[in-house]
């Protein structure tokens, strides 16, 4: 069995996203990991080009900013690097730029690859997340939050980068048959310096709206203001090895109280029944394999 490991980026620096962490945090379990690295304003390329070059190989590429609907050009770049992943691989594992999978999980993740790699059946594996916000200490409990996943999908070039890259999809639109796998990815992207969460959300919104949606909606100012959330929990666990760096280097303070509960009444109830078994409402952009 061959991995290969696939993402893009542009401009990690100068929005803070922890790419090598990502990078790092499942290349010891791929064979070769192709990123494509689009046109920057910061070091990002040399960045890349420090991680691995035995590993690693970039593909530098341009990105094309008049896609300004749907968050359409990250899927284009998603499989830009996807395509440049050779036939001998059997598994191509996606991990974006502000995603981490914590060391614990990859025996499992390992034995999944292994488990399911000759069941035709099977076109991908589907991830568990959790969703940081503010800092590395709370997590979304809403519905605002995607719950699982694609982050493996097999080397067949009829899949591809759906929507604003958040999954896959197949040759004539169809979703993914998968399996569900016990591992999490830990999705760092709402977890920056206020500055530059408040200048990426500038930026970023950019790649879905036009710039009068922008002037009417996204706030002018100098920080982000964390506090407008509906509600989250304090996470209890550990975070990646990898991570443990950036952590330490945290220098802004975010306090939640946890009594608050901003979340609509009928999404009060939708969590209510998830205590007794049952689910409503979740995204799914894939179908089980039974």
């Amino acid at each position: 069995m061959k991995v290969c490991g696939f993402t893009f980026i542009r401009n990690a620096i100068k929005f803070d996203y922890p790419v090598k962490e990502s990078i790092l945090s499942i290349l010891s379990i791929c064979d070769k990991f192709v990123v494509a690295v689009g046109n920057s304003e910061d070091s990002t390329l040399d960045l890349i080009r420090s991680i691995d070059p035995k590993k690693i190989e970039i593909v530098e590429t341009v990105w094309d900013d008049s896609l300004r609907e749907g968050g359409r050009v990250l899927a284009v770049e998603t499989d830009k690097a996807f395509q440049a992943i050779g036939s001998e691989f059997d598994w191509c594992f996606y991990i974006q730029g502000d995603e981490v999978i914590h060391e614990k999980y990859l025996p499992e993740i390992e034995r999944s690859m292994k488990e399911h790699l000759d069941n035709v059946r099977v076109d991908g594996l589907l991830f568990k997340y959790l969703h940081f916000y503010g800092s590395f200490d709370y997590v979304g409990e809403s519905y605002r939050w995607y719950r699982n996943e694609i982050r493996i999908v097999r080397n067949n070039k009829s899949i591809f980068s759906f929507r604003d890259a958040q999954g896959f999809r197949q040759e004539d639109n169809k979703m993914l048959t998968v399996k569900p796998i016990d591992a999490y990815v830990y999705h760092y992207g709402w977890v920056k310096d206020p500055g530059a969460m408040q200048k990426k959300q500038e930026e970023f919104n950019k790649l879905w709206h036009n710039d009068e949606w922008i002037d009417k909606n996204v706030r002018k100012a100098d920080q982000f203001d964390y506090s407008d959330i509906d509600v989250l929990k304090r996470f209890e666990g550990t975070h990646p090895k990898i991570m443990h760096e950036r952590i330490e280097r945290i220098n802004w303070q975010f306090d939640y109280d946890l009594s608050l509960n901003k979340m609509k009444i009928k999404d009060k109830f939708k969590k209510f029944l998830e205590n007794f078994g049952f689910s409503f409402g979740q995204y799914k952009n894939y179908k089980l394999e039974k």
